[in-house]
């Protein structure tokens, strides 16, 4: 017997205050927006759930489509039953076989929502978890700590009946705390740090620095995949294409020794903070993870951080290496971010960078620079806008 309906729960996150009808309306574009191409799906919307009549398009394939969604905490497949006791006992069975472990301890929970269904509550438990029982006699009943629940809902017309609870994404729902610029490198740490602000509510635009022809088109296109993989928890995104060959090039003219990465990370700051404020962003998202290289010492990252006055996130602030491929794995962004097509940073990058920058002695090597700020005007403006997951922008646009 495969299922009818998916029960979609948005979690508690959602259902807070007087934001929870627009975080409501929100996942529930989200989720139309994620199974588009299953056009026989139908939709009803209730307080803090959402059912999708399946109409027989497949379960399996919907199932990871629904994984994706940003502030979903959790969904289960439903089987639908008459609402007579012979049909809803059948069914209660087939929501329990195929279990992994069928020696599992079980509880059943029936909610009678339609009153006038001839056995109460308690009178439900009974015939259904009997009935269960005797068709698998290796289950045993555990009413407090059981590992698997089966919970039977006698509604107006039909019983809706499951027994899975599969994990969904959960975090806020997308864009629902505002918007913010991600600093896209082609490394392992910034798209981690990206989906963590996508899960926390943020709508993301990406910038991303190159050094062309220093750098090859094959490092730009790697970041190109890496956006598209968190267009998977976004829907698309607008990535930023930065050219830095000139600013860096007149950087390494004047100063060449430990504190150059110091200034070149400045430069880019600025030029984020720039596009951000153009593109009606609130912070600043990068992927630092404290103590991993030279620039993300405290000292470097506050020496570098002041000069925006934009709030920087890092997500990844005090995350370990091994968590964060982890995460990378999950999100499958590390096999892309693991290719071997050089960044923009590993140009002239001196033997010994500073860990430990004066912000004094960075801010008097940067005015004799009189040229850095028509650089940075001129970066921002020959920087190149691609909308990456695009090709769906229309099909969406026509659901809402």
């Amino acid at each position: 017997m495969k299922p009818n309906v998916i029960m979609l729960r948005l979690g508690e996150l959602t259902l807070k205050g007087k934001n929870r009808s627009r975080f409501e309306k929100v996942v529930f574009e989200q989720v139309k927006k994620a199974v588009l191409p299953y056009p026989k799906l139908t939709f009803v919307l209730e307080f803090g759930r959402i059912y999708i009549h399946l109409n027989e398009e497949p379960y399996e394939a919907i199932q990871a489509c629904l994984k994706k969604v940003l502030g979903l905490a959790s969904f289960s497949p439903v089987f639908t039953a008459p609402l007579e006791l012979a049909a809803i006992q059948a069914t209660s069975l087939a929501a329990m076989e195929g279990l992994e472990d069928e020696q599992a301890e079980f509880k059943v929970t029936v909610r009678r929502v339609n009153k006038s269904f001839l056995y109460d509550s308690q009178e439900m438990n009974k015939l259904v978890g009997g009935y269960v029982l005797k068709a698998m006699p290796t289950l045993k009943v555990n009413v407090n700590h059981p590992k698997v629940e089966l919970k039977v809902e006698l509604r107006e017309k039909l019983a809706f009946i499951y027994s899975q609870n599969v994990k969904g994404m959960g975090g806020f729902p997308y864009g629902t705390n505002g918007k913010a610029m991600l600093m896209l490198s082609g490394g392992i740490d910034s798209p981690v740090a990206g989906f963590l602000a996508l899960r926390q509510g943020l709508k993301l635009e990406a910038i991303h620095f190159h050094s062309y022809p220093f750098t090859s088109e094959r490092s730009q296109q790697k970041v190109k995949e890496l956006a598209g993989k968190l267009c998977g928890y976004a829907g698309e995104i607008k990535l930023h294409m930065v050219p830095l060959t000139s600013i860096q090039t007149r950087i390494h003219e004047v100063y060449r020794e430990d504190l150059f990465i110091t200034l070149l990370r400045r430069a880019m700051f600025r030029i984020s903070e720039k596009l951000a404020e153009a593109n009606g962003a609130m912070a600043i998202v990068t992927g630092e993870s404290l103590g991993q290289v030279a620039s993300q010492t405290l000292g470097s990252m506050n020496v570098i951080g002041r000069a925006i006055q934009l709030p920087i996130i890092q997500p990844l602030i005090t995350t370990g290496k091994q968590e964060i491929i982890g995460i990378a794995e999950t999100i499958d962004t590390f096999s892309i971010s693991i290719q071997p097509y050089e960044d923009c940073c590993t140009l002239f990058m001196p033997p010994h960078p500073s860990t430990n920058p004066s912000l004094r002695i960075v801010e008097s090597i940067e005015k004799s620079m009189v040229w850095l700020d028509a650089e940075v005007d001129e970066a921002v403006r020959l920087t190149e806008q691609l909308w990456i997951g695009a090709e769906d922008k229309q099909q969406f646009a026509s659901l809402f």
